[in-house]
């Protein structure tokens, strides 16, 4: 079986980082598609992301789609005698949804979404693992506008008990963070600017008309 791009770019972004982050201590990092939610071994840590963004691509429709919904759990252990670390991973897959086949399929990412979830997963492993206070995670790449509502059927994640996308928390959290400013903004932006809504098509159109008659009224002037 070989090794996908997308798993050759995680391994190097994090191991450039790490390297970085914590240079005495040597770390690996696996791809572990049996891992599971909150099981263990003793001395392992847990750190889940529930809303990356990637791309998959059906092996037999050949059918694309964007999720904003991928969920990638990481199971993390630091040996501090040996100063030695390990990192379990494992990237939830999706079904397609087109043509219905039982076939899950992996998510590819750019390398910027991935430099951005390596960032948060040292951000937890320095937290869980060494004590540290990690800093501020960084915003979701999943925090962009999606393309339509997750469908927790097509998802493995979803079947396996992971409940990572809830609407209604959605909108609490929208309306937590509401400021009126911000958006009377947005309805300004959205009907002001929009030259093919109803309002401005028959704003044209009248304008339209009225231009049409005053050359009818002025021609029927001039053979008077």
């Amino acid at each position: 079986m070989s090794t996908s791009l997308t798993t050759c770019e995680w391994k190097k972004v994090f191991y450039e980082k790490m390297e970085v982050a914590k240079p005495a201590d040597s770390w690996e990092l696996i791809i572990d598609p049996n891992l599971k939610l909150h099981e263990l071994a003793p001395g392992w840590k847990q750190y889940v992301e529930q809303h990356a963004s990637g791309r998959f691509h059906c092996s037999w429709c050949w059918h694309t789609w964007q999720s904003a919904h991928v969920v990638i759990l990481f199971h993390m252990h630091l040996d501090r005698a040996r100063r030695l670390g390990s990192v379990r991973m494992r990237v939830f897959k999706q079904l397609c949804y087109e043509c219905g086949t039982a076939r899950l399929d992996e998510s590819s990412m750019l390398e910027e979404n991935i430099e951005s979830l390596v960032d948060n997963l040292i951000t937890s492993l320095r937290e869980q693992c060494y004590g540290e206070d990690g800093g501020q995670y960084r915003i979701h790449v999943a925090s962009r506008p999606d393309s339509g509502p997750h469908r927790g059927e097509f998802c493995e994640a979803c079947q396996e008990g992971i409940e990572h996308w809830k609407p209604g928390e959605k909108l609490l959290e929208e309306e937590a963070t509401y400021t009126p400013g911000a958006s009377k903004t947005r309805a300004q932006e959205g009907s002001g600017y929009n030259f093919f809504s109803l309002r401005w098509c028959l704003f044209w159109a009248s304008l339209c008309l009225l231009v049409v008659y005053l050359q009818l009224s002025f021609r029927g002037s001039a053979f008077l």
